[in-house]
């Protein structure tokens, strides 16, 4: 079975006013470095071993969760509570919360971590990494080579605007309403890397392409090779970043399980000889577009069709087209509870809005996510 992994960035802001406050490095210092997860399985885990850890982020009002590489959705989901708790623990000690959300929806002068390579992006994009204070969820999924991984990456790209709606996390921006379900999804595209890609067809085209850009001398290294979903540059993975990070981990794992059974349909589609389907970049910014301003509350492109359904058809049929991997991974019961509960109650847009709603506080909506944050 394919492993999977998460990274989840987090705000850190004030305990009382719920500003993002520059604590990062204090609050990454006080966590431990290691935990023993899943059952006390990682107690012997070497440090080079992937995830596991918090870490720094661009800016000092942010932080870096990750899981080590998991088969199993319960022991995925125990990893995040854990790290959760560790971060959250960590930043009381120094009189701040962490919070869940894709952007800060009180008002914020980002200050940039210190750092080399951090610099030189300040230096090269100017407002757009001054001003990049945004928090996504990235999903690590096991491939068996780079070809695999492009045949996998040239067959899911127009599934991905879906996960988006599930994830969006970021209704608010420098202290008002934005009128999008994520607007972390339109203020990530300011990078000029960021966004999807055409189908490439094959390991060679796909590297040709990372090194044309990185010959332009526009993106700084590799790392800023920011497709809504890449071959990783340091595991034998590929990379889904389309996500807000998810208030409820519940949900985070529900947006990962179906990632994994993308990415096997996917390459059960390539090794069975079957072309990925023929979608126009344009069309699927397009879907990116309605999946972050709409989320679950409204309409999606259906990625089989390019037309505008309800949002709730559209995942019905995410979860049909990657039913036989599910079922394949024990996971289709899972993911279908969880898809309803997530349709039921919302998502962590409509959990903000309706909070404001009720408060007319945004200091109200930071402390709600500071708690939903750590306890679900």
């Amino acid at each position: 079975m394919r492993t999977l992994g998460i990274e989840e960035e987090l705000l850190v802001v004030e305990a009382d006013s719920g500003r993002p406050t520059a604590a990062s490095e204090r609050v990454i210092r006080r966590a431990p470095w290691r935990l023993s997860q899943a059952g006390g399985n990682d107690t012997q885990r070497a440090d080079d071993e992937p995830g596991g850890h918090v870490g720094h982020e661009l800016q000092q009002e942010q932080l870096e969760i990750d899981t080590p590489p998991r088969t199993h959705l319960a022991d995925l989901e125990q990893d995040l509570h854990a790290w959760r708790k560790a971060a959250g623990e960590a930043a009381a000690e120094q009189g701040t919360r962490i919070v869940a959300a894709g952007t800060s929806p009180l008002q914020v002068e980002p200050r940039l971590t210190p750092d080399e390579r951090y610099e030189r992006m300040v230096e090269r994009f100017g407002l757009t990494a001054k001003q990049q204070l945004t928090c996504g969820c990235h999903v690590h999924v096991s491939v068996e080579s780079d070809e695999e991984g492009v045949a996998v990456l040239d067959r899911i790209r127009r599934w991905l605007p879906p996960l988006l709606a599930i994830s969006a996390n970021s209704p608010f921006w420098q202290g008002e309403d934005s009128g999008y379900a994520s607007f972390r999804s339109q203020a990530w595209l300011r990078w000029p890397s960021a966004g999807p890609v055409d189908v490439l067809g094959s390991a060679e085209r796909y590297h040709r392409l990372v090194e044309e850009l990185l010959g332009s001398g526009v993106v700084l290294d590799e790392g800023m090779v920011y497709f809504d979903a890449r071959l990783s540059a340091h595991y034998p993975t590929v990379e889904l970043r389309v996500t807000d990070v998810c208030l409820d981990p519940r949900d985070a794992v529900l947006v990962a399980a179906l990632a994994r059974a993308l990415v096997e349909t996917a390459a059960r589609a390539w090794q069975e000889g079957e072309p990925p389907a023929a979608v126009p970049t344009s069309l699927l910014r397009l879907a990116m577009w309605r999946a972050g301003h709409d989320g679950v509350d409204g309409e999606l492109l259906d990625p089989r069709t390019g037309r505008p359904r309800p949002a709730d058809e559209v995942l019905a049929a995410l979860l049909d087209h990657a039913r036989p991997a599910l079922e394949a991974a024990g996971d289709l019961d899972e993911a279908t509870s969880r898809l309803a509960e997530l349709l039921r109650r919302g998502n962590g847009a409509r959990r903000q809005r309706q909070v404001h709603a009720r408060t007319g506080s945004l200091h109200d909506v930071v402390a709600d996510l500071a708690v939903a944050t750590v306890a679900g």
